[in-house]
């Protein structure tokens, strides 16, 4: 036991930049490329996992010193302390459950495959981590309750959640690569991505009856034309970044003192903008050849009308001008927001470099609108405070035991007298749904959600005969 859960837990540790290349090597080979050319599509989208992780540190780095010092010059102390999606993976994977999600995660989607049930292949391995992170929450809160088998609950939690997101990629997949330009046999099995898939489609429809804004269509390519060089993500970057630099100094005096500063943060912020649409072009690269060649062994396999999903990460569509301008307007509206909200207790700080990955699956539904996209993400954000907060107790025993069990991983440390909490992916309905189902329920949450998960694959499965 001890060494199959090393040799996963070593799988994981390389990381998405190592661990894509090697899948995408063998997924290449496997359908009928030729080695070179699939270990170059595999290099080139794991360079672009690096070059994301390169911006977004950028990002972090710059924006979180800044957002700490606006936090202790206007007192916002809440209690539960953003611990950011990196710790939260950390926390997922270093588990009973988390050491053995990638085999029994693979293991139901082959499965469901074979059963008729889906069409997403989910090779997204590194974000299994939002499957072992409510597994890994479920089987610490079900240990401190003293229920039986708490592991059975937790791998329980983490399929559940796994079949609801399969099922979902499966019914946006159209949608997705219908908005978004060559995806072409790609759905998103991301569950963070997902859970805010039904807030956008609801909300998007029920603006179609607000006068005024349903007559309301700017994208980010409409903001240009309207706006000029205002409407530009890189100057509304280098805007935000200088506003965010200001708030963060006491008084006038400290402004003009860090002028050089706020201005490099400014300048940080625009490239941050700029740069993720050219990074994530690297993902497409790398994809093309994967996916052309899927969907001509499927035709000729199976049909031309056979269809088969790769699952791959959000990543690759984060670039989007709507998604940029959208996140980082949303970045010091959700800080007001978690001060502001009665009863909240979580302050986003940390991760809200994760922001852009909220509305990959939203723009599909509201096309890209930036008005109609922001006020989904407002709504979501509102909600998902809420979330974080009411997880915080059962996140927190869990990376309690976690940094009991490694003392030197400071990551997944909370500070004394705060308690844990992260937007990604503590913040998603579909991760409520899933932890308020057993937590308050138990066992007749869990025959709810077999029940709810069982229904959806029916569902799925006539779906996809009929079509």
């Amino acid at each position: 036991m001890e060494i199959v859960e090393g040799v996963f837990a070593y799988i994981i540790g390389l990381g998405a930049a190592v661990m894509m290349p090697i899948i995408f090597t063998i997924l290449g080979v496997c359908i009928g490329i030729n080695f070179s050319k699939a270990f170059k599509s595999g290099l080139y989208v794991g360079v672009g996992f690096i070059g994301l992780g390169v911006i977004t540190g950028l990002l972090t780095s710059s924006l979180g010193p800044e957002l700490n010092k606006m936090a202790e010059i206007y007192e916002l102390k809440l209690k539960v302390f953003d611990m950011g999606w990196p710790a939260a993976a950390s926390v997922a994977y270093n588990t009973l459950v988390g050491s053995f999600i990638i085999p029994v995660c693979l293991g139901v989607n082959l499965l469901l495959l074979v059963l008729g049930c889906t069409r997403t292949v989910n090779i997204d391995l590194w974000n299994y981590w939002h499957f072992a992170f409510i597994g890994a929450v479920v089987y610490f809160m079900a240990d401190s309750l003293g229920w039986p088998a708490p592991v059975a609950w937790g791998f329980f939690a983490a399929v559940i959640c796994y079949i609801f997101t399969l099922v979902m990629a499966d019914v946006t997949a159209k949608k997705f690569q219908k908005f978004y330009p060559n995806m072409d046999g790609i759905s998103i099995p991301q569950p963070f991505c997902q859970g805010f898939m039904p807030f956008a489609a609801v909300i998007n429809k029920g603006l179609d009856y607000v006068p005024g804004i349903n007559k309301v269509n700017i994208d980010a390519e409409g903001m240009k034309k309207k706006f000029g060089l205002f409407g530009e993500p890189l100057f509304l970057g280098v805007i935000i970044g200088i506003i965010i630099g200001c708030l963060a100094c006491k008084n006038f005096d400290e402004v003009v003192s860090r002028i050089p500063a706020i201005l490099g943060l400014g300048i940080k912020m625009g490239a941050v903008m700029e740069l993720i649409p050219r990074i994530t072009s690297l993902f497409i690269e790398g994809l093309k050849p994967i996916a052309e060649a899927t969907k001509g062994m499927i035709a000729k396999k199976f049909g031309a009308d056979k269809e088969l999903y790769i699952g791959m990460s959000p990543a690759l569509v984060i670039g989007h001008p709507t998604t940029l301008v959208v996140s980082l307007l949303l970045i010091p509206v959700t800080i007001v927001l978690a001060v502001l909200l009665p009863g909240n207790e979580f302050l986003p700080l940390a991760s809200l470099a994760g922001m852009f990955y909220v509305f990959v699956m939203v723009l599909p539904y509201t096309n890209g609108n930036v008005l109609r996209s922001f006020i989904v993400g407002l709504v979501v954000m509102a909600i998902g405070l809420y979330f974080v907060t009411w997880m915080s107790d059962d996140f927190t025993n869990a990376a309690n035991a976690v940094a009991q069990a490694h003392p030197d991983d400071k990551a997944v440390q909370t500070p004394a007298g705060f308690m844990a909490g992260s937007l990604d992916f503590a913040s998603s309905p579909l991760a409520m749904v899933v932890y308020a189902g057993v937590k308050y329920l138990k066992y007749i949450g869990a025959a709810v959600l077999t029940l709810a998960a069982a229904g959806l694959l029916v569902w799925n499965r006539k779906r996809m005969k009929k079509a």
